[in-house]
């Protein structure tokens, strides 16, 4: 049966434009959505919402949680129009900048609005009582063991969990006593919290979806070591008797770095997760297909192998491929999701043999343009139909960054000949976002900067980086008609 065509923008939520410095689910993600739905546009591709923490770089795919919600993506508007504040407990907001995010001054202010809504909240509740007991009942399955991670983390100034006192570190709760009055209230603050996120997000999720736009998530492959997933399931990844990795992720020497990325994280033990038949991945990924659409696997080839490296080791240079239980894990997984709800990310270094397994469960994987001119796999001519076709990604430059900074002659010699001649750079990512659209590829994706033809101060992350990234935001009135216009008619001349 012939795939429906579709297109749709990448765009994180932090990017969106916002008066309280990060993009949130506020009334800017509405008005993103009616783009959307104006331009033709059927999917939202967005990073993982998971919490962000600015010891961790601000990444979404350093989380202390792999099912929690970020709360500086609550919208203060939305919570004033809920009842959860007055208009008045927004007057104090600082001036933020336009075009970045500030992540400290943003959570100190979401910080102080939100347990301003808590006191409130816990003061009467209302009807919304209900609603928020309904919450913690039915996630309880992650809610409980994050709310105490958190908690704990507060009571113990922010250190990891391997430093904390021995009965908390091994997860001895009756060691608690005489602390319950004192962690209580942060625990019943944290669940709060993320009920806002989650009746928030429902609520943006719900009106993309009636507006015939499906939003899709990205699922970080591997977790954070200081997070309540690892504290709460040591027995699922190397850890040595301490509790800290004794083997941590990466990827050998690649197009991003010759010493490879160190990563850091802790890797699974395969052997413990095939036990319970993978009972915490399966739950993790139906956890997300409950908040979008269709999920993406970050680095979907670990699943089938990945890279270890000793945790002694400062880069990844010495590490090994390790397999994992691949056939097994996706029987038992995809017999417990919908189908064709996954999209692998299938870059970096792919063998046959992460090949022949993901097109054998028939995972649709991804095919980068701006690969395309130094790969045949990625060559357009190449696309099959359930690909997603990209121009970029998050993790590379801008079509037009790529193109003044990075792009080798015979990169743009073989561009050119595709498209029959030369381009400009400031017209480069239009012939870009017409060779996406135009592939046999059933789904493509733009990101938000290369459809505004931004440069390489535009960029979202380095790979291996040292710089700051992911603070990238739009400015009110980027978006406008012409470029809304611009979009649908290529969407249409393309059948998508």
């Amino acid at each position: 049966m012939k795939m429906a065509r579709r297109s749709g923008i990448l765009l994180h939520v932090t990017s969106l434009p916002s008066r309280f410095g990060i993009g949130d689910l506020g009334p800017e993600a509405y008005r993103f959505a009616d783009f959307l739905h104006r331009a033709g546009q059927c999917l939202w591709q967005i990073l993982p919402l998971v919490p962000t923490d600015t010891l961790m770089g601000n990444s979404p795919y350093g989380s202390s949680s792999a099912f929690a919600g970020n709360p500086l993506l609550i919208s203060p508007e939305r919570l004033v129009e809920e009842g959860f504040l007055g208009k008045s407990d927004l007057s104090g907001a600082p001036r933020f900048p336009h075009g970045n995010v500030d992540y400290r001054r943003a959570a100190a202010f979401k910080e102080r609005v939100l347990g301003e809504a808590w006191l409130r909240f816990s003061a009467c509740g209302g009807s919304l009582r209900y609603d928020y007991e309904a919450f913690c009942r039915n996630e309880r399955h992650w809610l409980e063991e994050y709310s105490l991670f958190s908690a704990l983390r507060t009571l113990f100034g922010g250190k990891a969990w391997t430093r904390w006192p021995q009965e908390f570190h091994d997860r001895r709760i009756r060691a608690l006593g005489p602390r319950v009055e004192t962690i209580a209230p942060l625990i019943a603050e944290e669940k709060f919290c993320q009920y806002l996120f989650f009746r928030q997000w429902r609520t943006l999720k719900d009106y993309c979806n009636g507006l015939g736009v499906s939003v899709m998530g990205d699922l970080p492959y591997y977790v954070h070591h200081d997070s309540a997933d690892v504290w709460g399931n040591p027995s699922l990844f190397k850890l040595n008797e301490a509790g800290k990795p004794a083997f941590v992720s990466g990827v050998p020497p690649d197009y991003f770095s010759r010493t490879g990325q160190l990563w850091g994280n802790p890797v699974y033990d395969w052997d413990a997760l095939r036990k319970s038949r993978y009972a915490w991945w399966v739950s993790r990924v139906r956890h997300n297909l409950k908040l979008f659409d269709l999920v993406r696997i970050d680095h979907c080839r670990g699943l089938v192998s990945y890279w270890e490296v000793p945790a002694k080791c400062r880069t990844a240079v010495r590490g090994k491929w390790v397999p994992a239980p691949a056939h097994d894990f996706f029987r038992t997984l995809l017999r417990k999701v919908p189908q064709g709800s996954l999209v692998a990310e299938d870059l970096g270094y792919i063998t046959p043999e992460v090949r022949a397994v993901l097109d054998g469960f028939g995972l649709p994987g991804m095919r980068v343009l701006l690969f395309a001119f130094d790969s045949d796999h990625h060559a357009p001519h190449n696309h099959i139909e359930r690909d997603f076709v990209y121009t970029g990604t998050h993790d590379n430059n801008t079509v037009r960054g790529w193109f003044d900074r990075e792009a080798k002659e015979k990169e743009k010699d073989r561009l050119f000949a595709y498209l029959g001649g030369p381009v400009r750079s400031e017209r480069v990512h239009e012939a870009f976002i017409r060779l996406a659209l135009m592939s046999v590829a059933g789904t493509a994706i733009i990101p938000m900067q290369d459809l505004l033809g931004m440069g390489e101060k535009a960029r979202m992350n380095v790979p291996a980086g040292t710089g700051s990234y992911w603070r990238w935001r739009l400015t009110p009135g980027q978006i406008d008609r012409r470029l809304e216009q611009w979009l649908f008619e290529m969407t249409k001349t393309y059948g998508r």
